[in-house]
This record gives C-alpha cells, structure tokens and sequence, in this order.
C-alpha cells in the first residue's frame, strides 16, 4: 500500500506500539516514518530527529502528512490538524480520532486545564494494559482497512 503512509508522534510513543505499527506496516508493505527530539533514540528506517523546542515535532508530523496518511499521537490538537488534513490519526491507546469527536476532546481538554489552573487536580493517564496493546492493533488494522478501501 504505497498510496499511503504511517506517522508515529515518537516522542510518547510507547514501546510496544512502536512494534506493532512496524510489524503491520511491514506486513501490509506500509511506509513507516517517525518522528521524535534528539532526547529520543529510535531505531526506524525513515526517522527524523528534531530539537527539543515546543511543537518542533508536530511541526514536522504535519509537513510530512498528506491525505490518507495515519498519524500515531496522543495529541489531540496535533490530531485535529491531521483530521483537516484528511489524514487518519489514531492514539497509542486505541483511540481513533474523528470529525465527530475531536471537537468533543479539545472542548474537554480545555476545560481540564482551565480547572487545572485554577489549582483543581485531574487524574493522569492510567498505567498501559496488554490490553491497550491488543486494542491499538485491532484499530489501527481496521483504520488502515478504512483508508484502504477508500483508496480503491
């Protein structure tokens, strides 16, 4: 599948799905790229070291997206720029963004740091599961089936 290809936000990426992504890639001959600070040592093929300024790196995600492509983030904000883009954006969980939710997701961020600020405490991210794993390969196969058929 050469029409399209695959972008991992490397700087938060977990390890585990890091594998995963490249063994479906490699099995649906899926171009990989990663993306991550100098902070980070990745072993990929098509991977792009950036400095360790804010944003630099999903500065880079999007110059490399391109409609069809599928961005790997646990951003949201970089995801709903990936949406506009016509990309597919998926996080490391399993979730994958849309149209329909991304709104939904920044809304609620937003209003978690205004709390946040106001001296409120939220609760962070849960502790990875093998079953964030086995989600995240579920999606991220059906996102690619998707985006396949579309190409077709």
């Amino acid at each position: 599948m050469r029409d399209l290809k695959v972008i991992i936000d490397a700087d938060a990426c977990p390890k585990s799905v890091m594998s995963i992504t490249q063994r479906v890639c490699q099995v649906h001959d899926i171009e990989l790229w990663t993306v991550a600070s100098f902070n980070h040592q990745i072993n990929s093929e098509h991977h792009i070291t950036v400095g360790n300024a804010s944003q630099e790196a999903d500065i880079q995600i999007l110059n490399l997206t391109q409609k069809n492509d599928i961005v790997i983030t646990q951003d949201w904000g970089l995801a709903s720029i990936v949406l506009a883009k016509g990309a597919g954006a998926i996080s490391p969980t399993g979730r994958v963004f849309s149209d329909k939710t991304i709104d939904f997701l920044l809304e609620e961020r937003e209003i978690k740091a205004k709390y946040r600020r106001a001296g409120g405490r939220t609760k962070g991210p849960q502790k990875r599961s093998s079953e964030d794993d086995i989600r995240f390969e579920r999606q991220f196969k059906r996102l690619i089936e998707e985006i396949a058929k579309g190409l077709s």
